[in-house]
């Protein structure tokens, strides 16, 4: 493993004016922002998210000098006056060592959570959450709530067992995670009838946005086990392609901004959110810079409610 696995590369904005802070120096009760590009990609495919850190945390700088202001999707300022924002800048990824990307990722995050941190993951693509679930659940019991298009049960795909579409099965192999929410499934990804099935014996909830529109975001949240924290695993291809149209696989049917807004506090007032996952934003894929602003604004609520959860 490298002797430090963060850096900031050239160029560096942190996100939202934080002050830059080592993983090893931050202090209790703060929110550390850390952004990984990747962990492990299928052979097929490509490190396709590793510029979503740096676009996230670029749209961020004109907001900066409005931390303090009132927020209304969290009826009051988006950071309070208590409240402590810093980012640890990028985990490095090595395209060619998949078991050192996953330990480096584990290792900083066992770190922050030891400090008593509430991590926000600028991601990256869906990967990078397995090593992360890993040093939560280690910790203590946790519950997952996940907003995807896609379930990602797969056991492997291409003989990978730690890619982007087995991130719910690994997590549900995890002593610590106690329940698993999954939220926007919709459209047709790798899932089979077999992954399906095994989710649900496994004890996951599926509330696809066909039930979500049934029986509406409060009955999803309402779902979340009340007083466990929460993880939240959020890949923004939950968006409707309106809302995020950079994304690798566009399906409309998906989520709107105030469905997750709507979702996220109806969480948050019946556990605390400990630590945050943004992943599959894909930059270039992006339509007039919609789905960067987008997601910024998602990290900024993210922030505002990881706060919350780490000062309850």
């Amino acid at each position: 493993m490298l002797s430090d696995p963060t850096s900031r590369p050239a160029g560096f904005v942190p996100f939202l004016g934080a002050e830059t802070v080592h993983y090893e120096a931050v202090t209790p009760g703060s929110v550390a922002v850390i952004g990984i590009p990747g962990a492990t990609p299928y052979r097929s495919g490509s490190c396709h998210s590793e510029a979503a850190p740096a676009a996230i945390r670029s749209a961020s700088a004109p907001q900066a000098a409005r931390r303090g202001h009132y927020d209304f999707d969290l009826g009051g300022p988006l950071l309070r006056a208590q409240d402590t924002l810093v980012d640890c800048g990028d985990i490095a990824f090595d395209p060619a060592d998949f078991v050192g990307n996953r330990a480096r990722i584990e290792a900083v995050y066992t770190s922050l959570l030891e400090r008593g941190a509430a991590p926000l993951l600028l991601g990256g693509d869906d990967s990078v959450q397995i090593p992360a679930l890993s040093a939560f659940a280690a910790r203590g019991e946790i519950s997952i709530l996940q907003v995807d298009a896609h379930i990602d049960w797969r056991d492997e795909v291409e003989g990978e067992r730690f890619g982007l579409s087995s991130t719910m099965r690994r997590a549900s192999e995890l002593s610590g995670v106690k329940a698993i929410v999954q939220v926007g499934a919709h459209g047709i990804g790798s899932a089979r009838e077999a992954e399906v099935a095994d989710a649900r014996a496994a004890g996951a909830q599926l509330i696809d946005m066909r039930t979500l529109r049934a029986k509406g975001i409060a009955h999803a949240a309402q779902c979340v086990p009340a007083g466990r924290p929460v993880v939240v695993c959020f890949d923004v291809d939950g968006f409707d392609p309106s809302v995020v149209p950079g994304v690798l696989g566009r399906a409309p049917g998906g989520l709107g901004f105030g469905d997750v807004v709507d979702l996220l506090n109806g969480v948050a007032e019946r556990a605390p959110i400990i630590g945050f996952n943004i992943v599959e934003f894909v930059p270039q894929q992006d339509v007039g810079g919609l789905g960067t602003r987008t997601v910024c604004r998602l990290a900024m609520l993210a922030a505002g409610l990881l706060a919350r959860g780490v000062q309850r």
